[in-house]
């Protein structure tokens, strides 16, 4: 399987987070981390951030 490397719109469209809430997420080690792909620009692994979604959904499926 390819990963895909997604920028932070398409982050921020899945999770239907906001750019401010990923990034704290990330600090507090909540969130996936980006990777540099140039000095300038980063990117996220998509499996990754699926995963996440994933194991957000769970717990709240497993909690209700």
């Amino acid at each position: 399987m390819m990963t895909k490397i997604i920028r932070l719109p398409e982050v921020q469209e899945l999770t239907g987070l906001k750019r401010t809430t990923i990034y704290e997420k990330m600090k507090a080690g909540e969130f996936p981390i980006q990777i540099a792909l140039t000095s300038r620009s980063v990117g996220w692994l998509q499996n990754e951030v699926e995963a996440w979604i994933q194991s957000k959904i769970s717990r709240t499926r497993i909690s209700a």
